[in-house]
């Protein structure tokens, strides 16, 4: 009985592993790119690392106060948000 259930798990896993390998080739060469001068806080907020709903929104509210980001270091003058989320956005972030 238990080596017909690791019989099943192993064919399972075999037949299974080439999906896994699909679905990760399928999205690798896409580039995420957010403008934050015209990004809203829902984009902000889902395609930035380690930018919440709250951050987001100081996001706004900085870039409404001072106009638009002329660096993405620009960035890190916002509340809540420091170098170490600017430069693992830097890729993504766009002027």
């Amino acid at each position: 009985m238990k080596q017909g259930f690791v019989a099943v798990v192993m064919a399972l896993a075999m037949l299974l592993t080439p999906l896994a390998y699909a679905a990760k080739d399928k999205y690798e060469d896409i580039e995420i790119v957010v403008n934050i001068n015209k990004a809203n806080a829902e984009e902000l907020d889902k395609l930035l690392v380690g930018i919440g709903p709250d951050k987001a929104e100081n996001i706004i509210q900085y870039r409404k106060q001072n106009g638009k980001f002329a660096t993405a270091d620009d960035l890190a003058k916002v509340k809540g948000i420091g170098p170490s989320t600017v430069e693992k956005n830097r890729d993504r972030i766009e002027l």
